[in-house]
């Protein structure tokens, strides 16, 4: 799908208060939060393809624990909870992102084909103008969380029913392995009590987008 075409599905108030977010700046960080399933990654996608090379994805996702540390601390059956990230790293990465002093960051990558980070997977250069950074917990001021928010220059939540939420939930995680119950299961159990916790702080955010 080419840019002209992805660029139709995005609203003009949109590309727009992102064209005045640019203006002058030489570089943005802009982050867009939302509930597991709200569409996040596909509006980063949408965002960076309309501005063009001048813009990278990074994902808080790339962020995630490896599966044998989750293991280690017992937190395997809750995977994308808060508390099953680096989210040091993640601080310490976006830091480097905003003073814009190295030639090169490489950034990991969440591959959800083997639920693993990959790391150094994303190069973002020193000439790039917006990064994207999408996640779930940005905007929540709880824990090391409170600490993320502060370093975006913009704040987009992303907002979603909970039917919608729930059926892209339960269909992504049949497509990655799971049988149709334990789809459910995981929806329901793990990421439903996440969406109650991103939900409660949505009003931190500077713009929502209805993304249904």
């Amino acid at each position: 799908m080419s840019p002209e075409q992805l660029n139709l599905q995005l609203p003009p108030h949109v590309l727009e208060r992102l064209e005045i977010l640019m203006q002058g700046r030489e570089r943005v960080l802009l982050g867009i939060a939302g509930t597991p399933g709200s569409g996040k990654s596909t509006l980063a996608r949408l965002l960076a393809a309309a501005v063009g090379p001048a813009a990278v994805v990074v994902p808080m996702d790339g962020y995630h624990l490896a599966n044998q540390e989750l293991a280690r601390l017992g937190r395997q059956a809750r995977k994308g909870a808060p508390d099953t990230f680096d989210v040091d790293g993640y601080r310490a990465t976006l830091l480097r992102l905003k003073e814009r002093l190295d030639d090169i960051v490489y950034v990991p990558h969440f591959a959800r084909e083997i639920e693993e980070p990959i790391a150094n997977a994303i190069a973002v250069d020193r000439e790039v103008r917006l990064v994207i950074s999408e996640g779930n917990y940005l905007l929540v001021p709880e824990g090391p969380w409170a600490r993320i928010a502060g370093l975006f220059d913009d704040r987009w939540y992303v907002a979603v029913n909970g039917t919608t939420r729930m059926t892209r939930l339960v269909e992504r995680h049949q497509r990655y392995g799971r049988g149709l119950a334990e789809a459910r299961a995981w929806a329901e159990t793990v990421d439903e009590p996440n969406a109650r916790l991103i939900e409660r702080y949505a009003g931190r955010a500077d713009f929502a987008l209805p993304w249904d």
